[in-house]
């Protein structure tokens, strides 16, 4: 009986620097004569040794961890997107992503903001940050703007930094007596 599989020849990739065996030469195997690139990978953030200042020494120096890292952006919600809810609806992080509109990781991680791109047809309560143009349009079709989440995260810094004020006073009375 034969076997009816259709036969595949797919030949390994030649590993460079292994030796005759490995299917690519011997000696220099393909990486040139000497140098740098003849022994090793070059570092990604090499860009040449002709008096050139590289990228990272031209940025402004910033200390601490995440120099590199920008804030990250907040999801954008267009009011077209918010026709789709019912009218009189209280729209929030979670009934958007009930609705489908806003994916559940992405919108923990970065958060959400709405803009007035398009028109908005219902009455809504906001309870997320909006754009002015936004806030017009749908104060203007009879909804109302609940800026909850912004007040909520001003009230935990303020009593951060009044706990940490405190903290900081009783241990320099402690030390003082």
């Amino acid at each position: 009986m034969k076997n009816k599989l259709p036969k595949t020849v797919k030949r390994r990739n030649k590993r460079v620097g292994r030796g005759y065996g490995s299917g690519k030469g011997g000696h220099t195997t393909g990486r040139g004569v000497k140098g740098q690139r003849a022994r090793t990978k070059n570092n990604i953030l090499f860009e040449g040794v002709k008096m050139k200042k590289s990228y990272f020494k031209r940025l402004p120096l910033m200390r601490g961890k995440g120099k590199f890292r920008s804030k990250p952006k907040p999801i954008i919600v267009n009011l077209d997107y918010l026709n789709l809810l019912r009218s009189n609806t209280k729209v929030d992080i979670n009934t958007l992503i009930q609705e489908g509109i806003v994916k559940r990781d992405d919108a923990e991680r970065f958060g959400v903001k709405i803009l007035g791109g398009g028109e908005i047809k219902k009455k809504i309560i906001v309870m997320l940050p909006v754009s002015k143009s936004a806030a017009k349009q749908i104060e203007k079709a009879g909804g109302k703007i609940v800026e909850v989440s912004e007040s909520i995260n001003k009230k935990t810094e303020k009593e951060d930094k009044t706990t940490r004020k405190g903290s900081n006073s009783k241990a320099k009375t402690k030390k003082s007596k």
